[in-house]
């Protein structure tokens, strides 16, 4: 039997749109679809826009592995493809003599992480770097960066349509179901309701890749985590930021903590900070903001009082509760379900963007891998 589509991507994301590129670099007919109205409408639009080393993961991990290539291949990436951003490197500071002690356990697991470029410096010299920082030491990490995350979506779009994939927006999956001969049969919502069958199918959604996954009949529940949402939110800096690198404090549980990033045009953001919720929400609450304040004075002691303004929200995809430790990306392909064809990309939180462009290969090569296996 014949079918209307090689490949279905859901979501455009950043992730969503690198996995459409790569699949139609590699040959094969794509459908990106997405719900909203166009590209990077959820998490992709709403975080640091950092480009991560691959510090402070677990070694082997999908996410020091896939963070570590994917810096490579997004450097070089946007030089090529003339994206906006800027290698500015960034401080891990320690506030205490006993959180210094700490740094050096941070080094050894970027190191096992093949991240070999971070050295140690005292709270002096990090003063000669950033004089407005206060820290009894710091990691410095030259690879760091940060990108124009809009630029890059609409660059990975531009190649994934060069290529001959289509983009189709305001379509909402519904449900779906596996026959037995292989194909998926898909159900949309939208303006236009539709109905198509495909070959392949990729569950790139972010947060909602659990939900997703479990409208589609024929994957067993067991092969689809839970969803948790933790919300986190942003402030900005009125006027000029005193720092011209990113400082980060030590990270904690849940992410890495209150950190100051810049924008290519060199305006301070703080945050994101940790809320677990129920629920998809992007309200922001002023009121947080005095949290923030007490957290950037342990490393910017003159934040003037008044300075920061409500910035914006985002949401990190998890797939562990609160009192869990932190998920590892999921790339749950034929290799652990079965079904030939079908990939879900589940957990795809930070450092999500810097790894979209590895995260994509891997998603082909599990697909090609079980290609070959059949």
């Amino acid at each position: 039997m014949t079918t209307d589509i090689d490949c279905v991507v859901l979501g455009a994301g950043v992730v969503g749109l690198a996995v459409a590129r790569e699949m139609a670099l590699a040959g094969r007919e794509v459908l990106l679809v997405e719900a909203a109205e166009t590209i990077g409408t959820g998490t992709s639009s709403r975080n640091s826009e950092v480009i991560h080393a691959g510090i402070y993961y677990p070694q082997n991990s999908l996410k020091a592995k896939l963070c570590v290539a994917g810096k490579q291949m997004l450097y070089e990436y946007c030089a090529a493809r003339n994206i906006p951003h800027q290698r500015l490197g960034k401080l891990i500071v320690a506030a205490t003599p006993e959180q210094s002690a700490q740094l050096g356990t941070i080094a050894q697991q970027a190191r096992l992480n093949g991240v070999d470029d971070l050295y140690k410096i005292s709270g002096a010299q990090a003063r000669e770097l950033e004089p407005a920082l206060t820290c009894d030491a710091a990691l410095v990490s030259p690879s760091t960066g940060i990108i124009d995350s809009h630029a890059l979506m609409l660059s990975l779009q531009g190649d994934a349509e060069s290529q001959g994939a289509q983009c189709v927006f305001h379509t909402r999956f519904s449900r779906g179901q596996i026959r037995d001969s292989g194909e998926f049969v898909l159900e949309f919502e939208g303006a236009e309701p539709m109905t198509l069958s495909a070959n392949c199918l990729i569950n790139a959604t972010g947060l909602s890749a659990p939900s997703v996954a479990r409208q589609l009949q024929g994957l067993p529940d067991a092969h689809v985590p839970q969803a948790y949402f933790c919300k986190g939110s942003y402030f900005t800096l009125s006027g000029r930021s005193p720092f011209s690198r990113l400082i980060y404090p030590m990270p904690d549980s849940a992410g890495l903590g209150i950190h100051l990033t810049l924008d290519l045009g060199g305006q301070a953001k703080f945050g994101p900070d940790t809320q677990w919720i129920d629920h998809e929400d992007y309200t922001l609450d002023p009121s947080r903001a005095n949290a923030f304040y007490t957290a950037v004075r342990r490393f910017w002691p003159e934040l003037p009082d008044g300075a920061l303004n409500p910035g914006y929200t985002g949401m990190r995809p998890k797939i562990v509760d609160a009192a869990s430790p932190a998920a590892d990306f999921l790339i749950s392909g034929p290799a652990s379900h079965g079904i030939a064809g079908l990939v879900n990309l589940f957990g795809i939180e930070s450092p999500g963007l810097t790894s979209c462009l590895a995260l994509a290969l891997s998603t082909r090569l599990a697909l090609a891998q079980a290609s070959h296996a059949a």
